[in-house]
C-alpha cells in the first residue's frame, strides 16, 4: 500500500470523528445561545476530534475491526456528553 492509500484510509477512518468534532460545537452555538461559551470554538474541536479520535481506535481495538455500530454509538454518546459538560461548566 502506497502512502496515498494509507492516507486515505486514516481519512476515511477518522471521517465520523471530524465530522462530528466540526458539526456539534457549531450547531449548539446556534440552538444553546442563553450561555457564554466555556471554550473557544476551536479548543472545543480539538478536543471533540482527539475524544472521538480515541472512541474510534478502542472501537477498532476491541472489536478488530472498524466500521462496527456499536463504535459509531459510542462515539456519538461520548460526543454528546463531552459537549452537555463542556456547555454546563
Amino acid at each position: 500500500m502506497g502512502f496515498l492509500a494509507g492516507f486515505d484510509h486514516v481519512i476515511n477512518f477518522l471521517a465520523p470523528a471530524i465530522w462530528l468534532a466540526l458539526l456539534l460545537p457549531v450547531l449548539a452555538r446556534f440552538l444553546i445561545r442563553n450561555k457564554p461559551p466555556a471554550l473557544t470554538l476551536k479548543r472545543l474541536i480539538a478536543l471533540h476530534f482527539i475524544v472521538g479520535s480515541g472512541v474510534l481506535v478502542a472501537g477498532l481495538v476491541v472489536f478488530g475491526r472498524d466500521g462496527k455500530m456499536l463504535t459509531y454509538l459510542a462515539l456519538v454518546l461520548v460526543l454528546a456528553s463531552n459537549q452537555w459538560f463542556w456547555s454546563r461548566r
